[in-house]
């Protein structure tokens, strides 16, 4: 969950080492850090957590070992903002797989865009050598892996775009490049939006096909933003955007579902659909120990939004972050 609760530099605050660790006391058992940005130029907000350089490596080894000693999973979300990226944080041109004349946006050359698959490998180094079990490539809403696979503006003639093989050869070279940089016990997961932000839902369902054949994820993680949504524009009776990607055979990974998963029985209904794992967000800032409770009681639900200021900070959310939630979400926080 993005929490803008880190040092300006991109190393890890105890704000935010405060609020992770605290839900992998509460029983989670995989913590996905926040969107944390692979080189400076992807940087899209402040406060974001960095692994781009080994000057992170200290602080995200005391995160690692706190999770490790919680008894959870731990996993860093490889992020690169492309054409989202804040200039005034990225220290110059915006870049992305495509010109932008109206923002200034330049687009990536071919050797720029081989850099940023190496970008993407190396930082997956680094999360390996601090300890985390896995990284997840940020592939979802709209930022740079998910600007490639953007059908709408795509357009490049280089093999990296103007075709559905084109397109997704950026995201395919990441994670073949992040497997062949780690060790076999490395999980390597990938989020993916799968409509919207210019994809097409028939590319995105022959793209996690082909990912799940090619053994290069163990982990894919769909972020659907509501689990029981029609695909855009789909009548009524039509099939729901997660069973589209239910059939496909895993070769072995995971798949998880994120969207509006609130409750135990919203978990539990997940899982009996066939997903593999549920994703938690929101429920987990209402609720550090939304996992133990979940278990326990299959009727659990955390207390509803909106939430106090000092209710979120008995969740060990710092003043950054809840600062960042009710100016996002003014009608989560009360005041």
């Amino acid at each position: 969950m993005t929490n803008q609760q880190s040092h300006p530099d991109g190393t890890l605050s105890d704000d935010e080492l405060d609020w992770l660790a605290a839900r992998a006391d509460g029983g989670f058992g995989l913590l996905h850090t926040a969107a944390t940005f692979v080189h400076p130029a992807g940087q899209v907000w402040p406060g974001q957590l960095g692994i781009s350089s080994d000057s992170h490596l200290p602080g995200l080894e005391r995160l690692a070992a706190r999770v490790a000693a919680a008894g959870a999973r731990s996993s860093i979300q490889l992020h690169h903002g492309g054409v989202r990226a804040d200039p005034n944080l990225s220290h110059g041109t915006v870049v992305g797989p495509w010109d932008d004349a109206q923002t200034g946006v330049r687009a990536l050359s071919t050797s720029e865009v081989h850099q940023a698959v190496d970008d993407f490998a190396e930082a997956a180094r680094r999360a390996e050598n601090a300890g985390f079990d896995g990284i997840e490539v940020h592939g979802g809403h709209g930022f740079l892996v998910g600007q490639f696979l953007d059908a709408s503006n795509n357009l490049r003639e280089d093999g990296y775009g103007s075709d559905p093989a084109g397109r997704s050869r950026f995201v395919k070279e990441v994670l073949k490049a992040i497997r062949e940089r780690t060790g076999s016990g490395f999980h390597v997961g990938l989020r993916l939006s799968v409509e919207r932000h210019g994809q097409v839902l028939g590319d995105m369902v022959d793209l996690v096909r082909e990912l799940f054949a090619s053994g290069d994820i163990d982990l894919l993680d769909l972020s659907l933003w509501d689990v029981r949504k029609l695909p855009a524009n789909a009548p009524e009776g039509s099939a729901t955007l997660i069973e589209h990607f239910l059939d496909i055979p895993r070769g072995g990974a995971a798949l998880g579902v994120a969207g509006h998963i609130s409750t135990a029985r919203d978990a539990q209904r997940m899982l009996d659909q066939g997903a593999d794992l549920a994703y938690i967000g929101k429920a987990a800032i209402a609720d550090h120990s939304f996992a133990t409770k979940a278990i326990a009681d299959p009727d659990y639900r955390p207390q509803e939004f909106p939430l106090s200021r000092e209710r979120l900070r008995a969740e060990r959310l710092g003043d950054a972050f809840i600062d960042y939630f009710g100016t996002n979400w003014p009608h989560l926080v009360d005041g």
